[in-house]
């Protein structure tokens, strides 16, 4: 069934790699992935580099601006979209909270959400309705995981006010992949700007943001694409630049003139970025991107989630006593499933017993079921392990 490109010796000898997976069977992926070891070499590696140099000095100055040049071209090739419309931020959250905190809101503004965003987008929601008189509505696209239409859902739900439309690429919680493209033509006919939270899909889908036309899409580093935690992204499409003001602002959001004064902005993503970061973290993204696209292309890498995540679903649905939210092979490498006769406290159970047994999974609250992330290096005799714990569990 493993079908990967033969640059590499075999899959086993990949995975030594990465020290996490030496002692467990890890299915957390969409919570935060591993690191591989060259990834924490080349963190360290930088961190000595900068204390050698001189932590403020003119020659570490030229080095991190040639690190973030660096760190933006590598994501920029893994989304298909220019270097200069990255943004670097520290997580997906901050980068929502760019987007939403950017737009001029008027009282009497409408904000879509679907009903299966992260709490983080909800907070922020509920923060700019109070703030500025903004209505705050959700539309139900948990009832699309198997039937019916995510594009009418949102259609039906907008408004003529509506400024913003924010939902997730992949499902947090169901991992329904969701049809960007025809989203965001509907949005833009309405007059509606798109932000997309891009935890789940950065690093575990095929993207060329380009043709997909979101206005705004916020990711991190350190689930899919296995990077260091503190390090993530925002694009924001050329297009959509103009309405989106800097809330965050700082050196490196401004032009300076020969005096050290601030004079205009700064043309590019940096617009949004405010001052000193955690540069070695930009290291480690850009190195954890190498190793992935060194492995195959994403659409490949893709093909080998899917392959995974169908061969646990079909597993997990002929358990007798599982079932599993989609009833067709999942899209995605979230595979999220029940109990026939569960709880909140049974499914927290379950993932502590999972986790006494060294596999990895975690308890989603909303809707009440566990969810395991398989990655295109996950082993098939790990998936198998998972399956006869799951019963195991449920026999006890």
């Amino acid at each position: 069934m493993t079908n990967f490109p033969a640059l590499h010796k075999s899959l086993h000898s990949y995975r030594e790699g990465f020290p996490a997976l030496a002692n467990k069977a890890y299915f957390n992926y969409g919570g935060q992935g591993p690191m591989h070891q060259s990834v924490m070499d080349a963190i360290m590696e930088a961190q000595t580099q900068i204390q050698q140099l001189g932590p403020f000095g003119n020659e570490v100055g030229r080095w991190i601006g040639l690190t973030v040049k660096a760190t933006k071209e590598a994501i920029a090739s893994e989304l298909n979209v220019p270097a200069n419309t990255m943004t670097l931020t520290e997580n997906v959250t901050v980068g929502c909270n760019i987007a939403m905190w950017g737009i001029e809101w008027r009282s009497g503004d409408h904000i879509l959400l679907s009903d299966c965003e992260h709490q983080g987008i909800i907070a922020i929601s509920q923060e700019i309705s109070r703030r500025f008189g903004v209505e705050v509505t959700t539309c139900p696209l948990m009832d699309t995981l198997n039937i019916g239409d995510p594009v009418d859902a949102i259609a039906q739900h907008l408004r003529p006010n509506t400024r913003l439309v924010v939902l997730s690429h992949i499902l947090w919680n169901t991992g329904q992949v969701l049809p960007l493209e025809k989203i965001a033509e509907v949005c833009r006919n309405n007059n509606s700007l798109l932000l997309v939270d891009a935890a789940q899909s950065v690093g575990a889908i095929p993207l060329n943001l380009t043709e997909l036309g979101v206005d705004f899409y916020a990711f991190t580093g350190h689930k899919w694409l296995c990077g260091p935690a503190g390090i993530g992204g925002l694009y924001v499409r050329p297009e959509a630049k103009a309405s989106l003001k800097p809330t965050f602002i700082g050196w490196r959001s401004v032009i300076l003139n020969d005096r050290g004064q601030p004079i205009d902005w700064n043309p590019d993503g940096s617009l949004y970025e405010v001052a000193t970061s955690d540069y070695p973290l930009y290291v480690g993204l850009k190195e954890a991107i190498a190793i992935h696209q060194q492995w195959g292309t994403a659409e490949e890498r893709h093909q080998q989630i899917c392959r995974h995540s169908e061969y646990l679903w079909r597993q997990l649905t002929a358990l007798p006593n599982v079932k599993c939210l989609r009833t067709s092979p999942p899209q995605s490498g979230l595979v999220s499933f029940q109990l026939e006769k569960q709880t909140p406290q049974t499914t927290l159970k379950l993932v502590q017993f999972l986790e006494s047994e060294r596999l990895f999974i975690r308890q989603i609250r909303d809707p009440d079921c566990v969810r395991a992330c398989v990655h295109y290096f996950t082993l098939e005799s790990e998936i198998d392990q998972l399956v006869a714990a799951v019963q195991k569990f449920e026999l006890s």
